[in-house]
């Protein structure tokens, strides 16, 4: 069996489909790869501002002040960052209004940051279902390709008079490698979709843990401000 069964020989001599499939599964193991550096990449600046601002956030800073910085800083800003600016905003408009009580002051507050912490839980989400997908239909998409060639194989064998492994060999080669183009696009984008999913998972407990250390910081601010009123 003296045939060039090189990867390179296997696609240019496969059929029309399965060329189709193996271009189609190229693209998306592509696509795929930016998918899940771009997504690397903007968790580590998502998790090095939350970390920035929580260390700011801690520092002794007044409530004011952060939020004058994150006023300014709106479009640069970390999620943890804008839950906070959000929750502040909505505590001050309701003073503006001369609201009193601390339960609505409070209530008001925590809905502006759960409003926002679901926006930039969407928003760090981004891309995941798209590597979940690439993860689960890639592979039947490579043996999509593969029946078919094998498909394609044996009709050809069909017309000759004696069949051996040289002729058989070639055939189902050039339809096997779409399998393994299908796995070497689903195999990275399911690794990445589970490290992912847990950083994900991180970063949002992480907020609402803030979220409910703010929530306490200004209820206790409330009650000294109702105490010192008396």
């Amino acid at each position: 069996m003296n045939q060039d069964l090189s990867i390179l020989q296997l696609v240019l001599g496969a059929s029309w489909v399965v060329q189709l499939v193996m271009l189609l599964l190229l693209l998306v193991s592509i696509t795929s790869w930016a998918a899940i550096f771009r997504k690397l990449f903007a968790l580590r600046r998502v998790n090095a501002l939350n970390d920035d601002f929580e260390r700011d956030f801690w520092s002794g800073t007044s409530l004011n002040d952060l939020f004058s910085s994150a006023a300014q800083n709106a479009k640069t800003a970390g999620p943890m960052e804008r839950i906070f600016a959000s929750g502040m905003r909505e505590y001050q408009k309701l003073r503006e209004r001369r609201i009193a009580d601390a339960g609505t002051l409070l209530d008001g507050a925590r809905r502006a940051m759960r409003a926002s912490y679901q926006r930039e839980l969407d928003a760090v989400e981004t891309n995941l279902s798209f590597l979940a997908s690439v993860g689960s239909v890639s592979p039947y998409v490579g043996l999509f390709g593969t029946v078919w060639g094998i498909m394609h194989a044996f009709t050809g064998l069909g017309a000759l008079q004696q069949v051996t492994l040289a002729t058989v060999a070639p055939g189902i080669a050039e339809a096997l490698v779409a399998t393994a183009l299908g796995l070497f696009a689903a195999i990275p984008a399911v690794v990445a979709f589970n490290r992912f999913a847990r950083d994900i998972d991180r970063v949002a407990i992480k907020l609402e843990t803030f979220i409910e250390e703010f929530s306490n910081i200004l209820q206790r601010n409330l009650g000294a401000q109702s105490a010192s009123g008396h």
